[in-house]
């Protein structure tokens, strides 16, 4: 099955989705989920049924080495 941008979060077969242990449970945050295909899913967790983002692996790479880097950090305050 491929999966395009926009698809219902709740639409996406056998996604376990999960967030970071720095979550402090206010409500506004970003999941994540694994896929059997290797890409990875993400959706905000306020709106759970709401529409989710597709990512290849390498797309994931990309960006967890540059958040690693502090590429980002201006998008924080």
């Amino acid at each position: 099955m491929q999966l395009r941008n926009g698809v219902a979060a709740s639409e996406i077969p056998g996604a376990v989705w999960v967030k970071s242990s720095a979550s402090v449970g206010n409500g506004n945050c970003v999941e994540v989920a694994a896929l059997a295909d290797g890409t990875v899913a993400m959706r905000n967790s306020r709106f759970p049924d709401g529409p989710a983002l597709i990512f290849t692996a390498g797309e994931i790479e990309a960006f967890v080495d540059g958040a690693k880097r502090a590429e980002f950090d201006q998008l924080t305050g």
